[in-house]
């Protein structure tokens, strides 16, 4: 089984700076973790190879030092990383990143699955793992919570609905974007911090990847940042007192005000 796991670095909450010029997320020098819903996915794809046999890739796209992430990924028990890092690919939106790294999963070969988390906690758009399915032209379920089976070309899983879940079959090779309640990540072990300090990365830039090059980065991307600012603070709320037929009277009067009635 050959296993395909999607990550990406973001800055912690705090952290976070936004450029002036670019409109964009300010990453170089800014101290950063693994997206928390991709270790789920991480977990997931070591849990399937320990049962099926195979191997793991963790990919991601970043600056330099996204290389970090994939280190720790294969501290976690992964088998190899691929970093995909060009000045070419700064600016990406969804669509542009879902074409990076579908473009990668290509060069990478024959593949069975493919697994992200179900979202990054800096965009929380959802739209990359879907994006990246739609154009490899394969099926994918989102917001799985639990794997009930996988064997060779076939996959059972139940997907998480707002009242509860669906099953879902489907063939393999595919994609899933996996939800918290899959399982609990495990701790980088010893012997996995000391494989992640050897192992080689594999950098691969634009040229690498092939494809049409408009389609990367900023030139690439059709949604575009036009403002970034901090909204004014909201004024202080009004408590209504009084009998319920004051606070009504009081309440309609200042729709009126408003104007909304």
């Amino acid at each position: 089984m050959n296993i395909i796991v999607c990550i990406k670095q973001v800055p912690e909450t705090a952290e976070i700076r936004i450029d002036e010029k670019t409109n964009t997320l300010v990453r170089e020098g800014v101290p950063a973790i693994i997206n928390p819903f991709d270790t789920y996915a991480l977990e997931e794809g070591i849990r399937i190879r320990e049962k099926c046999g195979g191997g793991v890739t963790v990919l991601t796209m970043g600056p330099p030092q996204a290389e970090q992430a994939l280190r720790e990924a294969i501290a976690m028990g992964v088998d190899s990383g691929v970093l995909l890092s060009d000045k070419a690919f700064a600016g990406s939106d969804t669509l542009a990143t879902s074409y990076a790294l579908s473009r990668a999963i290509r060069q990478m070969g024959r593949f069975d699955l493919v697994i992200c988390g179900k979202q990054a906690i800096d965009g929380d758009t959802a739209q990359v793992g879907p994006g990246i399915a739609e154009m490899l032209g394969i099926p994918f379920i989102a917001y799985v919570r639990k794997i009930e089976e996988i064997r060779e070309g076939y996959i059972r899983a139940e997907r998480l609905m707002e009242t509860g879940y669906q099953i879902i079959e489907m063939s393999l090779p595919s994609l899933i974007t996996v939800v918290k309640e899959i399982n609990e990540p495990r701790l980088p072990s010893l012997r996995g911090m000391l494989k992640a300090k050897k192992t080689n990365i594999s950098v691969w830039d634009v040229e690498k990847l092939g494809g049409d090059t408009g389609r990367f980065g900023l030139d690439g991307s059709p949604t575009q940042v036009i403002r970034i600012f901090t909204p004014e603070p909201r004024k202080g709320g009004e408590i209504l007192q009084g009998a319920v037929e004051e606070q009504v009277a009081a309440l309609i009067e200042r729709l009126k005000e408003t104007k909304l009635v």
